[in-house]
């Protein structure tokens, strides 16, 4: 198909120019050294057209950026690939627009072709270490993780964060795993990367885990799916700002 071989001359294009100075900095950059702030993955919003009630997604993302999202990902599994290569074009000129960084869902590819300021994958995607020859040294890499060994490997490899869950039960992916609140300590003392939580994060809950080493959170029905996206926005935000100022004196 002409879509794919459109998308491989990408890949190829930038693996020329990215491998040979990338190896060697997602296994030897700083320790610490990220191509995000820590503050920008305050409240991270994850993109899913479950409830577009209407509306378009980039109208959704807006509404999710004026209640005060800091970072964007753009999460399709179904669309087709112009489609998703137009989407993915408009809601980044939108994030810039509020100044917030965006990033594509496992689709390396789209990320290349639109310019996005990077990627998160997930353990069964593209690795970190591949990833990062082919986006280049300045881009965002995130990685989802459940263990400490996920998460030094990824750190390893050049990720900018890590997403660790589910932390609470969710019906947004049919297969997460939850993982014990121990666990994302563990995680959050291994790495210096930031460590944001996913999976079941709402307004009642979210002050549970104060004290758990995180940076922010990502969510998707929190948002998305509420009647006022603005306005959900808003209030977990306020949540996570007062979770995490409860974070010192809650950790161990």
């Amino acid at each position: 198909m002409n879509g794919d071989n459109t998308r491989d001359d990408a890949i190829g294009k930038t693996s020329v120019h990215a491998s040979a100075s990338t190896s060697a900095h997602a296994s030897g950059k700083a320790k610490g050294r990220t191509n995000c702030r820590r503050e920008d993955l305050l409240l991270y919003a994850v993109t899913d057209r479950s409830w577009l009630k209407g509306q378009s997604l980039r109208e959704q993302v807006e509404e999710a950026l004026k209640g005060g999202v800091t970072f964007v990902q753009l999460r399709e599994k179904n669309l087709e690939e112009e489609a998703f290569l137009s989407e993915a074009r408009e809601i980044k000129e939108l994030c810039a627009q509020y100044h917030v960084p965006f990033v594509i869902n496992d689709n390396v590819a789209v990320a290349v072709q639109t310019d996005a300021d990077g990627v998160h994958v997930g353990q069964s995607d593209m690795e970190a270490l591949d990833a990062r020859r082919l986006l280049g040294p300045d881009k965002i890499i995130g990685v989802s993780v459940r263990t400490v060994e996920q998460a030094l490997q990824a750190e390893k490899h050049g990720a900018d964060y890590l997403g660790v869950g589910a932390v609470f039960p969710t019906d947004s992916k049919a297969d997460a795993v939850e993982v014990s609140r121990e666990a994302i300590q563990e995680i959050c003392r291994a790495v210096s990367i930031p460590v944001i939580a996913i999976g079941g994060i709402k307004v009642s809950n979210v002050a549970e885990l104060a004290g758990a080493g995180i940076c922010g959170v990502a969510v998707i029905s929190a948002i998305f799916a509420q009647d006022d996206i603005a306005a959900a926005a808003r209030t977990l935000r306020e949540r996570t700002e007062e979770m995490l100022r409860d974070r010192e004196g809650n950790d161990d």
